[in-house]
């Protein structure tokens, strides 16, 4: 077994803004792992610097040991891999794709409309593209402009758009201070929002869970998971923060192996889930799409967050396709 290593970089069509700051280029290590016999696999390694716990000055340098242990033993050290998501996830994409998984013909899954943080005009411009191209379920990142100009922006969709028509979802990546949190919270309620993403930073649980267990409308915890690679730890978080969601990220919460311990959890403990891409190139997208529809079934109903296939201008080609509110899989070309 040989597993070759190949650094590329994506460029954004447009700036991807968060609360944490603005994304113009995306680096990913792609993996190109062959058996032998004339067989390969390709997966994505896709860190996201200053969020993901497995980015590194050295992240190379581990990648690559971890790939000689797999070319060595042929087999993916899964418990030592737990600190590594985003490695671990390209070994698994890599060896699924080399054909240890299997694999629909054709399928699609609903997902939501991302529309990025911005100035008051283009959030608005950005909305009604998602609108007029038959989104009925649309996230808005929030927590980089004015609060009251983003209140004013969801107040001005809902009184056009009741939420029988448009399911909004907001995402504040801990943009919220603790003291403020709950005042904004109630502030959303008003506008039948579906749930709100991380409204403080994580590492907060007490405060976390107060909100959880007094908010007026469901939170879904993200960037608090990440880091929380063991099973007890992972138990732990969901018994004392009792969130109503969890957002699921492969490339950051524990690979496919992970996120299947995240979920199953969640389940246990009546914890919603869904699962989002973290701005991989299509590579990670298509194989996050087929795990999406194992974990939860072919006749997915919630939206998804797998919507980022159009973001780079120099994506890599897959059999991916956006029809309206529908990612479409196909089979491999």
């Amino acid at each position: 077994m040989r597993i070759d290593i190949e650094e590329r970089v994506f460029h954004f069509k447009q700036p991807a803004g968060t609360s944490r700051g603005v994304y113009r280029e995306r680096k990913s290590w792609i993996l190109t792992v062959g058996d032998g016999r004339g067989h390969v696999g390709v997966g994505e390694c896709a860190p996201l610097p200053d969020l993901s716990c497995d980015a590194s000055p050295f992240y190379m340098k581990t990648l690559r040991m971890f790939c000689d242990m797999v070319e060595r033993t042929g087999e993916i050290p899964y418990e030592q891999m737990r600190p590594y998501p985003s490695m671990l996830f390209g070994l698994e994409t890599a060896f699924w794709d080399l054909g240890f998984g299997e694999r629909s013909e054709i399928f699609s899954i609903p997902i939501n409309g991302l529309v990025w943080m911005g100035t008051f005009e283009e959030m608005y411009q950005r909305i009604k593209e998602k609108l007029d191209g038959g989104f009925h379920c649309v996230k808005l990142k929030i927590g980089a402009i004015d609060w009251e100009r983003e209140l004013e922006l969801i107040r001005f969709i809902r009184s056009q758009f009741p939420k029988e028509q448009i399911e909004l979802r907001v995402d504040a990546n801990g943009g919220f201070s603790p003291d403020e949190a709950m005042e904004r919270l109630e502030q959303l309620a008003q506008y039948d929002i579906h749930s709100i993403e991380q409204p403080i930073r994580q590492h907060q649980w007490a405060e976390m869970a107060r909100l959880c267990k007094e908010t007026p409308l469901p939170i879904a915890l993200d960037e608090e998971l990440i880091g929380v690679n063991l099973p007890q730890m992972k138990a732990a978080l969901l018994d004392t923060i009792r969130p109503q969601y969890i957002i699921l990220k492969p490339s950051l919460h524990g690979g496919m192996r992970g996120c299947r311990e995240w979920i199953q959890m969640a389940r246990e403990r009546g914890i919603g889930s869904w699962i989002t891409s973290a701005l991989e190139s299509n590579i990670g997208l298509y194989s996050i799409a087929h795990f999406c529809a194992e974990v939860y079934g072919p006749d997915i109903k919630m939206p998804q967050g797998l919507g980022t296939g159009m973001l780079f201008t120099d994506n890599v080609k897959m059999p991916l396709e956006v029809r309206g509110e529908r990612l479409w899989v196909k089979s491999e070309e």
